[in-house]
């Protein structure tokens, strides 16, 4: 195992059931899954994490597949959780299907939001280079740091999503993400998920229709790592979770539910 992050996370719910472990994607954390994670919180342990580089976890070098796959796994044990059900959305997606490749008896079952196990290309510039502004420019407040961002990208909707990286230190606004680490090694990020094996286990890909990121091409190479794999399309863009909750809500309880009555 490499050297590992200690890293940050939420944790809730009844202590005698099995966790939802939940990762989140490129420039998201644990924070953006809290209105998800209070629902399930009635049921089940949920424990949302925050990867590195991310949220309030550590900034360190290295963003592959097989570090923050033995990050999380080093937080099961620390947490003496045996296994899980684990979700993950993006680049935690592909950081999910790594720990069930990696360490398969350690996941349940497993659940990926919009992401394939393939390489992708390039296509965060827009946001590299908003974000890279306002670290430039310091505002001194959110709405500052909003009409730099509008400079590089269009959609109110992604700014708002980096925005909620933005924290307020010595009178101005900074990111809390450890964006040079991530910069400097995105293409591990937009590469293929560690591990050789298939996990076995059952399996649950949530994309959405308006999403470019699991077209129909994209099944072959996502069956092939996960046989057991089920697949649910839902009328929403990448960030599924966030546009369609309830739907997308109703999805995993079935899904779990399925397997804890097998």
């Amino acid at each position: 195992m490499s050297d590992t992050v200690e890293l940050h996370y939420q944790a809730d719910g009844p202590e005698d059931t099995r966790p939802l472990v939940i990762l989140h994607g490129l420039f998201g954390s644990a924070d953006n899954w809290r209105s998800h994670a209070k629902q399930w919180q009635r049921r089940r342990r949920v424990v949302a994490v925050d990867l590195r580089n991310h949220g309030r976890s550590p900034h360190v070098a290295g963003m592959s597949y097989a570090a923050m796959a033995d990050d999380v796994i080093a937080l099961l044990d620390r947490l003496q959780i045996t296994d899980c059900d684990l979700l993950g959305h993006s680049m935690g997606g592909k950081v999910a299907m790594s720990v069930a490749r990696l360490a398969p008896r350690r996941v349940a079952s497993l659940i990926v939001a919009d992401i394939a196990p393939i390489a992708y290309e390039h296509g965060h510039d827009s946001i590299f280079a908003a974000m890279r502004r306002v670290e430039r420019s310091r505002p001194a407040s959110r709405q500052e740091a909003d009409a730099l961002m509008a400079e590089e990208i269009d959609s109110s909707a992604t700014r708002l999503f980096l925005a909620t990286n933005l924290v307020r230190e010595g009178g101005v606004m900074r990111w809390r993400v450890g964006l040079d680490e991530i910069a400097a090694d995105y293409d591990a990020i937009i590469d293929v998920p560690a591990g050789d094996s298939p996990y076995e286990g059952p399996a649950l890909e949530i994309r959405g229709a308006q999403s470019p990121y699991v077209p129909d091409s994209t099944l072959p190479a996502l069956r092939a790592i996960l046989p057991n794999v089920e697949i649910v399309t839902l009328e929403a863009g990448h960030w599924v979770h966030a546009e369609v909750p309830k739907p997308f809500r109703e999805a995993v309880d079935a899904f779990l539910e399925a397997g804890e009555s097998h």
